[in-house]
């Protein structure tokens, strides 16, 4: 998020007026003429509903509107509410004390700046949008007789309405924005405008490409991912990279990191302080990881088993090249945590016990319950998609970005539309949404067959329901021991459903739950000392069942994990040293696979 920072007023500069206004000027051209000629020879747009929202929502108002007792008696709580209101902002302007009717959610930092507590007309205003967006969120919410995609899809739809019309997103609602207009002469709004038109240009003219941080910051292998190492081994799916050691001594067994390839692997190595990687190193282990390629149409024909085999199966084989090492210890991230347990089903049939240990990073094998992710996954959404797909080879790294975005609107879109386009400042340097805004695509043929068997039909959690190189898998049958990190915030892999897949294993399974949300609760080093974890021994049928009886701990998970890997490290041996083994080193971290960019900075 974007750092609040004190701007002191200053002068009316006429010479940076003028600036800007040519600016916006020559960009303003270039758009309308790209614009142009983009339709010269379509014609107008179709207006479709690809998404099933139109229909959705026609469907909750023929409900909600038949039911005309419910919609009066919807009315009246508003209309009581605004009345508490009235009733307590006269009060307040008499000078008297008066409890609010209706006050933010904790953490919900869009009224920090203290005119919404201070400000008679701002506080009404904010208790008035407040009260509005509790009682329509409740209406569609209650609606009776949709069935439960529908209704997961009127509700998602109805927040993000509700967000969008928030008093802070608007000029003349939002008194910080009007002190900022009032102290720059109004050139806070015309360098917003020079933003807003350079994010137009950044998505080529077709959508706004918003800008969560200073993209200049910030460099591959100087200020992010830069832990040492070399890759190793590569082929047309990943490169894969070893750490120099950091220790005279080193686990036996490698660990070898399976990052998911809708994102970039260095969120596991952003910068010193908050690296995994450098971390795990730094613990003795000899780490490993897979950097995805980039795909374009090129690859559009590479399927989910190949990124299992050419993936997760060839680095394995290329580990024991360069370390001479046959059993290795492996971690999931995410989608990559759905790849490892498709390893091990894969491998358990072909009785190939070269994976000492597991462990899951918010890692769905089980999507029975998907979370909000939901709203986007149904047949004629995944159909639709599908088509796309075709047409280019691959989903593009920003349609993926955008959904995960709207999962938060507030905190990863509201907030930069308000600093970049209200307030006109160019957004804070922040490692974590520079990788966040570092999109990856994903080949048409593996996307539709993830999508397809595990968020529709949710095979992963039948025996033999799915076969990978004609190989059934089942998970049953996996008996290696397995550690489950998952979050209690997260939006993404719902830890209910993170802790039912972790019950379909066969083996010794640790499960525990992290503080904070999928990027954040994974990457918490002990320095930070935050956020805290649960463990508890039992693995219950029942997840709530399981967090009453978990004891929390303070700090950072890794600790725990530190602790359980090495159980499974399997002794003490000298450290290797990257190229030296029967690999030889291709080039320096980070590779060149990671550098690979879909957008034009």
């Amino acid at each position: 998020m974007t750092a609040t920072r004190q701007r002191q007023p200053r002068t009316f500069d006429p010479a940076e007026l003028a600036r800007l206004y040519a600016d916006i000027a020559q960009k303003s051209a270039r758009l309308l003429a790209r614009f142009m000629d983009q339709r010269k020879n379509g014609g107008a747009p179709a207006i479709t509903d690809e998404l099933g929202i139109a229909q959705a929502f026609f469907e909750a108002w023929t409900k909600l509107l038949a039911d005309p007792f419910k919609l009066a008696e919807v009315q009246m709580r508003l209309w009581q509410d605004y009345l508490a209101l009235w009733q307590g902002s006269m009060l307040k302007l008499m000078g008297q004390e008066s409890k609010p009717v209706a006050e933010p959610p904790t953490g919900d930092r869009r009224f920090k700046h203290e005119d919404w507590r201070g400000n008679f007309l701002y506080d009404y205003i904010k208790q008035s949008y407040l009260i509005a967006a509790k009682h329509l969120h409740q209406a569609v919410g209650g609606i009776e007789g949709l069935d439960e995609q529908t209704g997961k899809k009127v509700d998602f739809y109805t927040r993000q309405y509700i967000d969008a019309l928030s008093p802070t997103n608007f000029l003349l609602t939002n008194p910080e924005v009007l002190r900022e207009t009032v102290a720059t002469g109004g050139q806070n709004l015309v360098k917003g405008l020079n933003n807003l038109l350079e994010d137009l240009t950044r998505g080529d003219g077709g959508q706004v490409r918003l800008r969560m941080t200073d993209e200049n910051a910030f460099k591959l292998g100087v200020n992010l991912a830069v832990t040492p190492g070399k890759v190793v081994y590569q082929n047309d799916l990943m490169q894969l990279i070893q750490y120099a050691p950091a220790t005279q001594q080193v686990y036996r067994r490698p660990l070898l990191i399976v990052p998911p390839w809708i994102n970039k692997y260095y969120i596991l190595d952003l910068r010193d302080n908050n690296s995994f990687i450098k971390w795990a190193v730094d613990q003795g282990l000899t780490v490993f990881v897979v950097s995805w390629v980039n795909p374009d149409e090129r690859l559009a024909h590479k399927r989910f088993e190949d990124y299992l085999t050419e993936g997760a199966l060839t680095a394995l084989e290329a580990i024991e090249k360069s370390t001479r090492e046959r059993e290795v210890n492996v971690i999931g991230y995410c989608l990559g945590g759905t790849l490892l347990a498709c390893a091990l089903g894969y491998t358990a049939a072909k009785g190939d016990r070269r994976v000492a240990s597991a462990t899951f990073f918010v890692s769905m094998i089980d999507f029975a319950e998907a979370g909000e992710l939901e709203v986007f996954i149904d047949e004629k959404q995944v159909a639709a998609l599908e088509k796309r797909m075709r047409e280019r080879g691959y989903l593009e790294g920003s349609e993926m970005a955008t959904t995960f975005n709207m999962l938060r609107a507030n905190d990863l879109i509201w907030t930069f539309v308000v600093n970049n386009y209200l307030l006109g400042r160019d957004p804070f340097p922040f490692d974590l949404l520079y990788w966040n805004s570092d999109s990856t695509r994903m080949p048409a043929a593996m996307h539709s067959f993830y999508l397809r068997n595990m968020y529709l039909k949710n095979l992963l959690t039948k025996p033999a329901a799915i076969k990978l190189h004609n190989v059934p898998i089942d998970l049953s049958r996996v008996e290696v021991p397995a550690y489950f990190i998952s979050t209690l915030e997260d939006h993404i892999a719902p830890w209910r459903s993170t802790y039912a897949g972790a019950r379909l294993l066969g083996g010794p399974v640790r499960f525990v739950l992290g503080g904070s949300g999928h990027v954040a609760g994974v990457i918490n080093p002990p320095a930070a000392n935050k956020y805290g974890y649960w463990t508890n021994d039992k693995l219950p049928a029942d997840p709530q069942q399981w967090l009453r009886g978990a004891t929390r701990h303070a700090g950072s998970w890794w600790t725990d994990w530190k602790n359980w890997i090495a159980e499974h490290g399997g002794g003490m041996v000298a450290a290797r040293i990257p190229g030296r083994g029967e690999l030889q080193a291709l080039e320096d971290a980070p590779g060149s696979y990671v550098r690979m960019r879909v957008d034009k900075r």
